[in-house]
């Protein structure tokens, strides 16, 4: 019980070590798709017939594919060493591709995703499973068998018994019941529906949740020559990974040495409409980020639906890439403006100061003349 004890005493130092490794997977991903996006200049996803950005999208969008095995990779990693690695890894894979159900009609299985928290959650449990399991006796002769055969049968086994098991139909029973309630709501006042919006997209940057108010708001709308909604949406989609790269470079103290690097990363994603640039930020810190993320996007989205912004736009994206298909582009550069600012109060008042581990501090170089 006090090894368990320490491990979630310790749970920011996990979070944080699967953070380091994740950020190379999600600014090079991420700034690969943000070049696609801005050679086509349509602020949308490069199609086969464009060329080297559908590749250069295609690449990144693959690599950044592996954001959530990774994280919760080496968040086990960090629990229980290298066993912990094969456990978290499929644990992250299974929290993106969760069965839900059957479709008759199509013939084909139904899927959704957990998201980064998803990850979040498989990285600790394949950690504390594989802790525990390296603790089980054996004789000497079949010590290799429990690093190699036992702990990684046994962990992903209970790993996908909880991701497919526990989870798989709460999940699909929670994203119908926000489709449904999100699609009766959009029919009400355009502030508040707005609002909503920015919540949903802010809450699990490129998850389910956020899928949602995408798909309906932005996707379905736009398709269906709906453009009530778009701009409030595709302002939201922003606000996280550029509110997170502003402050990480304005309020140096408040992030870790690798947030401080990728920030110009994150802006750049930002501004061509990927949300998950954000992601290595919340990680690091959910409990105080994701409302962050949420309260920010809620008052741009909002505020952009007082006014009325972008009644015209017809692009199916986010971020600052589609002000040149926009109706009111200055009252949408304005709004992003005011939400990026709110962040950074935000962040300034409520995130903690940053203090790197021992292990982390850079080393002094010392010279005797």
């Amino acid at each position: 019980m006090k090894e368990l004890l320490d491990i979630f005493k310790n749970l920011r130092t996990h979070l944080m070590n699967g953070v380091s490794y994740m950020i190379p997977v999600v600014v090079g991903g991420g700034i690969l798709m943000a070049i696609a996006v801005l050679i086509t200049g349509e602020g949308a996803a490069p199609g086969w017939g464009d060329g080297i950005p559908y590749w250069l999208w295609t690449i990144g969008a693959d690599a950044l594919g592996f954001m959530v095995p990774v994280l919760s990779a080496y968040i086990a990693y960090s629990i229980a060493d290298r066993p912990g690695i094969a456990p978290g890894l499929a644990g992250g894979i299974m929290a993106l591709n969760i069965p839900t159900g059957f479709n008759e009609a199509a013939g084909t299985v139904t899927y959704a995703s957990a998201g980064f928290l998803g990850g979040i959650v498989t990285g600790i449990v394949a950690g504390i499973l594989a802790q525990y399991l390296k603790k089980i006796p054996l004789p000497k002769s079949m010590q290799s068998l429990k690093s190699i055969i036992i702990i990684p049968v046994v962990s992903i086994l209970v790993i996908g018994i909880v991701m497919f098991g526990a989870l798989g139909g709460p999940i699909a029973v929670f994203m119908g019941w926000l489709e449904e309630l999100l699609r009766d709501a959009a029919g009400g006042n355009v502030m508040i529906v707005s609002a909503i919006a920015g919540l949903m997209i802010a809450f699990d940057l490129g998850g389910p949740v956020n899928k949602v108010a995408f798909s309906i708001l932005m996707v379905a709308f736009v398709g269906d020559g709906i453009y009530t909604f778009a701009a409030p949406v595709g302002i939201a989609i922003c606000i996280p990974p550029i509110g997170a790269g502003v402050a990480s470079l304005v309020l140096k103290s408040k992030f870790s040495k690798e947030e401080r690097n990728a920030g110009i990363g994150a802006i750049a994603m930002g501004f061509c409409g990927i949300t998950e640039g954000a992601i290595s930020y919340t990680t690091a810190d959910p409990v105080r980020m994701i409302p962050i993320n949420m309260i920010s996007s809620a008052i741009a989205a909002g505020l952009a639906g007082l006014l009325g912004v972008g009644k015209t736009m017809a692009a199916s994206w986010g971020g600052l890439i589609v002000t040149p298909v926009i109706s009111s582009p200055l009252l949408y550069v304005a709004c992003i403006l005011v939400g990026v600012a709110i962040y950074v109060a935000l962040c300034a008042v409520f995130k903690k100061t940053y203090v790197a581990k021992e292990e982390e501090i850079e080393d002094i170089d010392i010279s005797f003349e």
